[in-house]
């Protein structure tokens, strides 16, 4: 049968039935193939288009008003001010113009304008006009993200209050709505679930108290931080509005105990608080302990005045807890983390960064109480040797991630004990573990035959035999070796062969690698799709030729301070790899040429060196 009468039977299905086809395609770029087909599908692909993310564009607000009368049924729009492009859409009449426009999402990068004026600086903002243009195009919204959009004010927040009244989840990360935005919306958004005000520097108490007056019932995550001028009054307001609150997140040094004990009282179903203030204390603690019997995830950041009568507290309280995440707290210990350990036996994620007074002893009490454990990060824990990670190799069976940061006290001894001990591992990320060397990684590539993704930055006692190991006995996808000196070829080469779904690889500061590898990576991982090589001296054109004419897939390609890399290589990689999004080189190595070609996609770390 031919594609046309393929087609044309196709054409027979009514527009509901091809409309759910385009939505169930899974990248933007099929669907806008579909819509080439003709005029029937260009409609209908339009009518299924769900979700919109937009950049800052040369002129924001046309461009959003076009995709409003394009794009009717849109229930989300996330717009985010930070992405950047070299140059400004260019919005016409001209025929291909509707998918440029829409592709993805042009910004124009405001750093990197010289002497422009703030008029022509706002151009490149979304206003309230163009927020009034979401409000009156999309009255189905029900999730509205607002990123850094720095121009938009409370006129345009209450457009979209008055008109969008579905909206469900709304993000104002970096906005100066003020209080009479978010008394808007309190007043018409009565299904609001979510909202994020971080970084929202001109709110008050007297703004979130309306808006939490009027839409709390519905509401069930709040994010807060870098709010000066939000204090305990309006955490007051939340736990006697918010009964269905579920999610808290607080970055703030103007809450106290106060704010976050009438929260942990009035919000009894509340599952996941995240709290980096540094004035609330083990009160505080004590009452989410005591209050918040759902809880399931905690993290606590860089906290100094609390102490292991608040894990006490939570250990005692809170017996479904999953996720713990404990950062730079100074007064923690060993207790504190037995008592979870005992109280909290469903835990199955510990992050422990920072906190010098937990060692071996805390961990083991995990390893013994938490079976279910499947993920551990362990930060800057000095005091945690190599017996408290033989004990999770022991216990926790169902382990599929591990952390390790410097932490100086850990050696082969407790990875061959987790290579034994947790066969399930996936994920395994290592940096500047010294005492780690070939001995154990190589117990990790016999036993852990499920491990995806390993990364053993700067870990210098790891070499080629280790590669070889792995190689043979995992398929990885994601490989990060960046500053392991010890490897050279025979560990990539070994890697090339054993590992053909490989699409993440970081070979930097690698001072013996050269081109042998990366002939064979050509031959090897055709599915690469990120690679990083600076730093690598031995590297050079002939190399990065093989490499790139085989991993046409090539995504992303660091290059930098490798000598033997010239402006003919990195033209090569540019015409080699149609999909390349982003090239970090030197800016003496860029032709005129290839600039022309391909300067959009180029970055450069240093200009005058």
């Amino acid at each position: 049968m031919r594609g046309r009468d393929r087609i044309n039977q196709i054409q027979i299905l009514p527009d509901e039935i091809i409309i759910e086809i385009f939505r169930q395609l899974e990248s933007k770029s099929s669907r806008d193939v579909c819509a080439l087909v003709c005029k029937r599908w260009l409609r209908l692909e339009r009518l299924s288009r769900l979700t919109l993310r937009i950049g800052a564009s040369g002129c924001p607000d046309a461009l959003v008003r076009l995709l409003a009368r394009r794009f009717v049924n849109v229930r989300n729009v996330f717009i985010d001010e930070r992405l950047s492009i070299s140059l400004p859409v260019q919005l016409g009449r001209r025929r291909g113009t509707d998918h440029s426009v829409i592709s993805s999402l042009s910004i124009h990068s405001l750093a990197e304008t010289n002497g422009s004026e703030n008029s022509e600086t706002e151009s490149y903002c979304l206003s309230d006009a163009g927020l009034t243009a979401v409000a009156a195009g999309f009255t189905k919204l029900e999730n509205l993200s607002l990123v850094w959009c720095s121009n938009v004010t409370h006129v345009g927040l209450r457009s979209i209050a008055e008109r969008c009244m579905s909206l469900k989840s709304l993000d104002l990360q970096g906005c100066y709505v003020g209080d009479q935005g978010l008394a808007a919306v309190g007043e018409f958004s009565r299904q609001l679930e979510d909202l994020n005000l971080r970084f929202c520097e001109g709110l008050t108490d007297a703004g979130l108290i309306k808006l939490v007056a009027g839409c709390g019932k519905t509401l069930k995550s709040i994010s807060l931080a870098a709010c000066a001028k939000v204090t305990d009054t309006s955490l007051e307001t939340v736990g006697s509005h918010c009964k269905s609150l579920e999610s808290l997140s607080l970055d703030s040094e103007y809450i106290h105990d106060k704010g976050v004990l009438a929260v942990a009282q009035g919000c009894r179903q509340l599952k996941f608080l995240k709290l980096q203030c540094i004035n609330v204390t083990d009160d505080a603690l004590q009452g989410v302990g005591t209050c918040c019997l759902s809880l399931e995830l905690l993290a606590l950041y860089s906290f100094q005045i609390f102490t292991d009568r608040s894990l006490c507290a939570i250990g005692k309280g809170c017996k479904q807890l999953k996720s713990l995440t404990l950062n730079d707290c100074t007064f923690l210990s060993d207790k504190g983390l037995e008592a979870v350990a005992v109280g909290c036996s469903s835990l199955t994620h510990l992050e422990v960064n920072g906190c010098h007074n937990i060692g071996t002893y805390g961990l083991e009490s995990i390893a013994r109480s938490c079976t279910h454990l499947s993920e551990l990060a362990l930060l800057y824990c000095q005091r945690i040797g190599n017996f408290a990670l033989s004990e999770i190799g022991r216990g926790c069976k169902f382990l599929q991630a591990l952390h390790l940061v410097d932490c100086a006290s850990i050696g082969d001894e407790a990875i061959c004990s987790i290579a034994r001990g947790c066969c399930n591992l996936k994920r395994l990320h290592i940096r500047r573990c010294y005492e780690v060397g070939n001995k154990g990684i190589i117990a990790v590539g016999e036993n852990c035959k499920f491990l995806t993704d390993l990364s053993l930055r700067f870990c210098d006692r790891v070499g080629d035999e280790a590669l070889v190991a792995i190689a043979e006995g995992c398929s990885l996808h994601h490989l990060n070796v960046s500053g392991c000196h010890q490897i050279g070829d025979a560990g990539i080469i070994a890697i090339a062969r054993g590992c053909p779904e490989l699409s993440y690889l970081d070979v930097s500061v690698l001072q013996d690698l050269g081109d042998t590898a990366m002939v064979e990576l050509g031959e090897g991982c055709p599915l690469l799709r990120d690679i990083v090589l600076s730093h690598c001296r031995r590297i050079t054109d002939v190399g990065l030729s093989h490499l790139v004419n085989k991993c046409t897939l090539l995504e992303t390609c660091h290059m930098v301070y490798c000598p033997g890399i010239t402006a003919v290589g990195v033209a090569t990689v540019i015409t080699s790899c149609t999909n390349m999004k982003k090239v970090l080189v030197e800016k003496w190595k860029v032709s005129p040429r290839t600039k022309r070609r391909a300067g959009s996609i180029i970055s450069y770390l240093c200009v005058d060196l």
